[in-house]
């Protein structure tokens, strides 16, 4: 991305960037900088710290903005927002880590089978707010959903139990308020994980479909209204499963997608005719026209 930017005409400088190490942000008093591009996968970078710290120091930025990006990262709110806005969303239960405490709740077993009891089997267990689908485990055996979400508590915190809803996965990118091409994603694996993301070569990414017009723009608009029933910015990609009945479900809005060479923004931007370079320089002249955000604006 930053090669990109470069070709672009911007001079960039990169910089990591982390709760304890936020000196490159102060670099803005002397004028260094004009805009931050956060690039930064989950857990402080995407969830809304950075940018609700960039918003207190009067720092501009591209994506959305700290409220937007703390929703989209709770994946349990997300889905409250998109079935407000008439979206179908699986079917989840949130499991709270304080709540399965034995002074809570007696025996933290008997809770947890209790909430397995409610849903049907498959289901996917995934940690409530996490990114690039780390801790995601997809099961049929309800032993191994009980042991997955003990794990997801301990390592993660609070997790979604949520429906299986078999089908075709579709992701859609949004630039600017609007959606790029629909594209299908089929890994090798059971689904799209952290490796078929960022590691596999043998993930197909497929924009020559066996759907109508119709169809593709009915997928591009449920993507557009998920966008903005979490009140984003600039950027999202959109992912989806349509069932065999043809019903879309909206899996979760990533406020920053990845812009590495497996990732499916840039590719949908190319199938659009747009390079790198100029998908990047868009996304930040948007960005630039905005009046900067505060910690205190409301979407």
């Amino acid at each position: 991305m930053a090669a990109a930017l470069r070709r672009a005409g911007h001079k960039v400088i990169e910089a990591d960037i982390n709760p304890d190490n936020l000196s490159v942000l102060d670099e803005k008093r002397s004028g260094h900088f004009d805009i931050v591009f956060p690039m930064i996968h989950g857990t402080f970078g995407e969830d809304g710290q950075l940018q609700e710290i960039m918003e207190q120091r009067g720092v501009r930025f591209v994506g959305s903005d700290s409220k937007s990006s703390r929703l989209a990262m709770d994946k349990f709110q997300s889905k409250k927002a998109f079935e407000k806005a008439g979206l179908l969303t699986p079917k989840a239960e949130l499991i709270e880590r304080s709540k399965l405490q034995p002074a809570c709740c007696g025996d933290p077993d008997e809770c947890l089978k209790a909430v397995l009891d409610e849903l049907s089997l498959p289901c996917v267990v995934k940690p409530n707010e996490q990114g690039s689908s780390v801790g995601v485990v997809i099961t049929a055996q309800r032993e191994q959903a009980l042991e997955a979400v003990r794990d997801a508590l301990a390592e993660y915190g609070n997790c979604l139990v949520e429906e299986f809803i078999a089908g075709r996965e579709f992701t859609v990118g949004i630039v600017g308020g609007e959606a790029l091409p629909v594209l299908e994603v089929r890994p090798a694996e059971q689904f799209y994980d952290y490796r078929a993301k960022y590691l596999a070569d043998d993930t197909k990414y497929v924009f020559d479909l066996d759907l109508n017009e119709d169809e593709l723009g009915s997928i591009q608009e449920i993507a557009r209204r998920a966008f903005l029933s979490l009140g984003c910015l600039d950027l999202a990609r959109v992912d989806m499963i349509r069932d065999t009945a043809g019903r879309v479900y909206v899996l979760e809005v990533n406020t920053l997608p990845g812009f590495t060479d497996h990732s499916l923004v840039p590719k949908a931007a190319a199938r659009a005719g747009m390079s790198m370079e100029k998908l990047c320089d868009q996304i930040v002249q948007m960005a630039l026209k905005r009046p900067i955000c505060r910690s205190s604006c409301e979407l």
